[in-house]
C-alpha cells in the first residue's frame, strides 16, 4: 500500500515557504509578483520530477496530470500557492503539495490508478492583490471571462493580464479544457473549531456565501479646531459608523453572520484636519444566502442614513459576490468514511473561509477535508498545524482519491 512520507510533505512545505519569506516563519507571495512566480517555477519543477505533464492555462492555473489506465476523466486535487502579504507556511500550499505527495507515494508503490489524476494549483485565490478572489478557479469553472480577469488591477495599475505576461505564466490553454470527474481540497481549517474541539478531521459540508464592496466616501477637509460639529462633513466619521455597525449586525444577526472592515484609508490622514475622503471595505459572510442578502442590505441601509446626515456622498464598488456553496453528500461521506477508517475524529462543519472547491462545484462533484490549525490563526505568520494533523490529512486525501480514481 502507499505512504505518505512525513518527511518528503514537510520537507516541501519548508522549501516553499523560504520563497517570499518573511519574519517569524511567515510567507508573502502576492498574486503574479516576483515571489509567486519562484514559488509556481519551485512547484512546477516537482511536477515535472514526479512525471506528471504541466499545462499551464490562459488565467495561468498550472495543472499537472498523470496518467491513468485509461484515457477518462480524472481526479482533481489542489489548492493554491498565492498568499495575503502577511501570510503563513500552510493555507493553500498544503493542499496541493499534499496532492504531490500522493501521487509520489503512488509512483513508489508503482501504483497506475484506472483514472488520471491531477494536481493543481489555482492562479489569485487569496484576491490579496486582485479582485475577485479565487479569480483562477473562477474563470475555470465559466465563471468569470477572461478578459474581465485580465483587465482586474493592482492598487498600481498593474493587471493580471499584463502581470501574467511578465512572470511567463499566460498559458495557452483554454481554462476549463480538463473537466474533472471529482475535486477534493485538503486544507487547513483556518479557524479554532478543530482545534479547540480536539478533532483530527474537519469533514466539510459547504462554504459561506462571501459579500466585498468597496465604499467611496466624499465629505470636506476642514481644520478639526474650528470647524463645530454641527458643520462637519466627516467622511471619517462614516467610516468608522460603519465598522460599529458591522459588529453589532453579526451579533444580532447571530448564528453564522460576521462583518468586518478590513480595509480603511483616510484623506488628508491628518491628526487636525476632517478627513474629506475615506475609502473602506465591507465583508459580510454567511452560510444562508437569505441572510447574507439581510445583511448587506442593512449595511446599505445605514450607509445611506449617515451618508445623508452627514451630507457626505458614498459610491459603491462590489469586489467579490458569491452564494453559498454546499458541496457533493456522496463525497462528504466518502470523506468521512476514510477518516473513521483511518481512526481520525472527524467533525462535520462549514468553511468560513472561500475555496478554491466552491468554484469547482459548478463543474464535478466536489468536497473538502479539513484540518487543524493551532489556536485558528491563520493569515498570520504564526499560522501552524501539526506535523500529525498535516499526515493524517494526506493520508484521508489519498486513500479517497485511490477509491474514486478506480470508479
Amino acid at each position: 500500500m502507499p505512504k505518505v512520507s512525513q518527511a518528503h510533505l514537510l520537507g516541501n512545505i519548508t522549501a516553499l515557504a523560504e520563497i517570499g519569506a518573511i519574519d517569524d516563519g511567515g510567507c508573502a507571495r502576492l498574486a503574479l509578483t516576483d515571489e509567486d512566480k519562484a514559488g509556481r517555477d519551485l512547484v512546477t519543477g516537482w511536477m515535472k520530477q514526479l512525471g506528471l505533464e504541466v499545462c499551464i492555462d490562459a488565467i495561468g492555473n498550472v495543472i499537472g496530470l498523470r496518467a491513468g489506465r485509461e484515457n477518462v476523466a480524472p481526479i482533481m486535487t489542489g489548492s493554491h500557492v498565492d498568499t495575503v502579504r502577511t501570510g503563513g507556511r500552510y493555507d493553500g500550499n498544503y493542499g496541493v503539495l499534499a496532492g504531490l505527495e500522493v501521487v509520489r507515494a503512488l509512483n513508489e508503490a508503482r501504483i497506475t490508478t484506472r483514472r488520471p489524476l491531477a494536481v493543481a494549483f489555482f492562479t489569485n485565490e487569496e484576491g490579496a492583490r486582485f479582485q475577485p478572489d479565487m479569480m483562477g478557479s473562477l474563470v475555470y469553472a465559466g465563471g468569470l471571462g477572461l478578459h474581465e480577469a485580465y483587465a482586474a488591477a493592482d492598487k498600481d495599475g498593474l493587471s493580471v493580464g499584463d502581470e501574467l505576461r511578465r512572470i511567463g505564466y499566460l498559458g495557452a490553454t483554454r481554462p476549463g479544457a480538463l473537466k474533472p470527474h471529482a475535486f477534493l481540497e485538503l486544507h487547513i481549517e483556518q479557524g479554532p473549531i478543530l482545534d479547540e474541539e480536539k478533532v483530527q478531521i474537519g469533514v466539510v459540508e459547504s462554504v459561506q456565501g462571501i459579500s466585498w464592496t468597496e465604499y467611496t466616501a466624499a465629505g470636506v477637509s476642514n481644520h478639526a479646531g474650528t470647524t463645530p460639529m454641527r458643520l462637519r462633513r466627516d467622511a471619517g466619521y462614516l467610516a468608522a459608523s460603519v465598522n460599529l455597525f458591522a459588529r453589532q449586525l453579526a451579533r444580532e444577526m447571530g448564528g453564522d453572520q460576521v462583518a468586518t472592515v478590513g480595509a480603511l484609508s483616510l484623506t488628508p490622514n491628518l491628526i487636525n484636519v476632517v478627513p474629506n475622503r475615506a475609502v473602506f471595505t465591507v465583508d459580510l459572510r454567511n452560510t444562508d444566502e437569505g441572510r447574507l442578502k439581510q445583511a448587506e442590505a442593512r449595511v446599505r441601509a445605514h450607509i445611506a442614513q449617515v451618508a445623508e446626515a452627514e451630507r457626505v456622498d458614498v459610491e459603491a464598488k462590489v469586489l467579490a459576490r458569491f452564494e453559498p456553496v454546499t458541496f457533493d453528500a456522496g463525497l462528504v461521506d466518502r470523506v468521512e468514511h476514510h477518516a473513521r477508517a483511518l481512526s481520525l475524529s472527524t467533525r462535520r462543519m462549514p468553511s468560513g473561509a472561500g475555496h478554491d472547491a466552491q468554484m469547482m462545484q459548478r463543474l464535478c462533484p466536489t468536497a473538502m477535508i479539513f484540518v487543524p490549525s493551532v489556536a485558528g490563526l491563520s493569515h498570520n505568520v504564526k499560522e501552524h498545524t501539526e506535523a500529525a494533523d498535516l499526515v493524517a490529512g494526506a493520508h484521508v486525501l489519498m486513500n479517497l482519491t485511490l477509491e474514486l480514481a478506480e470508479q
